[in-house]
């Protein structure tokens, strides 16, 4: 009798329990937003920021509310784009796949360590030893630090410098921002006139320690035909609105720092 009395106890207490939190998640339940639901469905779920959101939950979010772009996600394309502007009843429109960029050809080849560095094998740990690894203060140190954090493994180690396989970029820009010398940036996969060099210092300090550095000759801003080269810093710089792709510039740049073909992985 006590058993059966106490399993009757029992069971009335966990009915009532049940019945109170059944009440509870119906009055706090929070609505879901079957657009936003559908939009994240369509995103790829990398959660990489390059958006500007926090992540796709946050870009799906700001996307049903019509305060994001149905094209905001670069890694998705225009594949989701045109997805989720069908989901918005919108246009997508066109937008150029990015692809990540690394200014600097400053391989074992073309310049020298000052040193063998002992410390953590990272970019970020060898800036904030405050020891400068290479003879070029600017260039890529070659340590991983964007290997590392790309989700797509589109980034290696090749002969000290960092080289992108631009057929698996998804432009998520995860490595623009593991780069402490700021030598990535996420540029339109066609714009592939650019000057591979980030050294600011003037000519002959940068003949002395790497044969591949911009020189600041000047030459390829007076061969332009289009006013798309300038020069600023000691360093040329290429305006991508402005050029036409005509490859003048590269031709004529005695340290042929300016690139019509991005190298090979």
């Amino acid at each position: 009798m006590t058993i059966l009395i106490t399993t009757l106890v029992i069971a009335a207490v966990g009915l009532v329990v049940g019945c109170g939190l059944v009440a509870t998640a119906k009055k706090f339940a929070v609505k879901v937003d079957e657009k936003e639901s559908a939009v994240r469905e369509k995103l790829p779920g990398n959660n990489c920021g390059a958006c500007g959101f926090a992540g796709c939950d946050a870009l799906a979010a700001a996307i049903a509310k019509g305060e994001a772009p149905v094209n905001a996600c670069p890694v998705g394309g225009n594949a989701v784009a045109k997805e989720i502007g069908a989901l918005m009843g919108v246009e997508a429109g066109e937008t150029e796949r990015k692809v990540a960029f690394v200014a600097c050809r400053g391989s074992c080849e073309v310049t020298k360590n000052q040193g063998n560095y002992i410390g953590i094998r990272d970019c970020r740990a060898a800036v904030m030893s405050g020891i400068s690894v290479t003879d070029c203060s600017y260039g890529c140190l070659g340590f991983g630090s964007c290997a590392e954090v790309c989700p797509e493994k589109a980034i290696l180690i090749r002969d000290g410098v960092a080289i992108v396989n631009r057929s698996r970029c998804v432009g998520c820009g995860l490595c623009t921002k593991a780069c402490p010398r700021g030598l990535i940036s996420l540029i339109p996969e066609s714009r592939v006139v650019q000057v591979q060099c980030s050294n600011r210092d003037k000519g002959p300090m940068v003949r002395k320690i790497c044969s591949a550095g911009c020189i600041g000759c000047a030459l390829c801003v007076k061969q332009c035909p289009e006013g798309a080269m300038t020069f600023e810093n000691n360093l040329a710089r290429v305006d991508s609105e402005k050029c036409v792709l005509c490859g003048k510039c590269a031709e004529k740049c005695p340290a042929k720092v300016i690139t019509t073909t991005i190298r090979a992985v």
